[in-house]
């Protein structure tokens, strides 16, 4: 698992009406993102879109089968992210970040959103 200063926007207090387990499960596909190489993040970051988190490799939460997961997704479901919460993840995680950054964040961003329609 990441170390606690990887993790330490989960501590931000803007999130914490967000359920413990989903910020949890983002803290662990965090992880899996940072070991891909760049020719491999776009194809899993595309899987997390379609809701295909165990087709991107790790198993975090497999949106077919919610008891199979390993993310400590409910039973009822797999986790999702109303739009308060996803903006709140986001803007905490652009916190202290270069212009530049926040660029790229926001292409990424504007990229899922396409994959989404």
């Amino acid at each position: 698992m990441a170390d606690n200063n990887n993790n330490s926007w989960m501590n931000n207090p803007a999130l914490s009406g967000i359920d413990p387990a989903k910020l949890q499960m983002l803290a662990s596909l965090a992880e899996q993102a940072q070991k891909k190489d760049k020719s491999e993040l776009m194809p899993f970051l595309m899987a997390l879109s379609k809701g295909e988190a165990g087709a991107a490799s790790g198993d975090v939460s497999d949106s077919r089968s919610p008891a199979e997961g390993t993310s400590g997704a409910p039973a009822s479901g797999p986790i999702s992210f109303d739009s308060a919460e996803t903006e709140a993840i986001i803007n905490v995680l652009k916190a202290g970040k270069s212009p530049q950054e926040i660029k790229k964040m926001d292409k990424i961003l504007s990229v899922m959103k396409k994959i989404r329609k």
